[in-house]
């Protein structure tokens, strides 16, 4: 496969996300909160004068604990001309998938399955590759 991918933990995983699309990581000082949004989002940040909508991923993925992170690193992605500031508890490196996407086993819940894209080998070990709009779109949704 031979992807750049930012390697990243969320939710205290390994995951990946395709580095062709992180513009930037950041760390997150300030978030002023949006009233009415839902959990996953934790409000706005702003980085060289524009707006960046935060994303607590562990929460997106539709797990209970929001992200740990002592220093609030964030990969900075666009999606559609928005900009997102995806909140991940460690931001590792830059690494390279071994392997082309297999799919997600069973145990790692139904938030995994529909945030990622699979899993990847990688020099670390098995690593979950993430799929951006997913996290953004935030957690299914039961009807009431």
């Amino acid at each position: 496969m031979n992807e750049l991918l930012l390697m990243c933990t969320i939710a205290g995983r390994r995951a990946a996300i395709p580095a062709i699309e992180v513009q930037s990581v950041i760390e997150v000082d300030n978030i002023t909160p949006i009233p009415g949004t839902p959990d996953f989002i934790l409000g706005l940040t702003a980085l060289r004068s524009q707006a960046l909508t935060v994303i607590d991923c562990a929460l997106a993925i539709g797990l209970e604990k929001a992200c740990t992170s002592r220093d609030q690193r964030a990969a900075v992605v666009d999606i559609d001309g928005h900009l997102y500031a995806l909140l991940v508890e460690e931001a590792h490196d830059v690494g390279e998938a071994k392997s082309e996407p297999v799919a997600v086993p069973g145990g790692f819940g139904e938030g995994w399955q529909r945030a990622a894209r699979g899993m990847v080998e990688t020099d670390g070990g098995p690593t979950l590759l993430v799929d951006i709009g997913q996290l953004v779109s935030g957690p299914l949704r039961q009807a009431a």
